[in-house]
This record gives structure tokens, C-alpha cells and sequence, in this order.
């Protein structure tokens, strides 16, 4: 409940800052938008390609889920 919680107020600090850059101002506080991953709310780990966390990935990759991701071995 705590990261969903955390996972909203973040999004709504995002899209507040993306708004304000888009009417030419500039927020007080940009550092404190932080990435978080869409799926589980987690912050560190984070993959901007994918707007997930690595947990996340990994569990996706395995299940064949992202296209164009293959396992690696050698």
C-alpha cells in the first residue's frame, strides 16, 4: 500500500513538473522527480529504456513478455 501510495505521488510530481516545463517555467525542486518502476513502484534499479525496475525485467524477459530480449549464454 506504501509504495502505491508512493508510486502515485511520484507520477503526480512528474506530470506537474513535465507541465510546468511545457509552459516555459522552470520547477524550484527538479531533482526531486525520481524515476520509479511502473509495475512495482521500486526506485533504485530503474531502466529508462524500459520504465521498469531490473526485478521487474528479469521476471518479464524470462517470460517472453518484452520482444527483442533474448537470454544471453556463451
Amino acid at each position: 500500500m506504501a509504495r502505491l501510495a508512493l508510486k502515485n505521488k511520484q507520477q503526480n510530481a512528474l506530470k506537474k513538473h513535465l507541465r510546468a516545463l511545457a509552459d516555459g517555467r522552470k520547477s524550484k525542486f527538479s531533482t526531486r522527480v525520481y524515476n520509479r518502476c511502473a509495475l512495482c513502484g521500486r526506485r533504485h534499479g530503474f531502466m529508462r529504456f524500459f520504465g521498469i525496475c531490473r526485478i521487474c525485467f528479469r521476471e518479464l524477459a524470462s517470460n517472453g513478455d518484452i520482444p527483442g530480449v533474448t537470454k544471453s549464454s556463451w
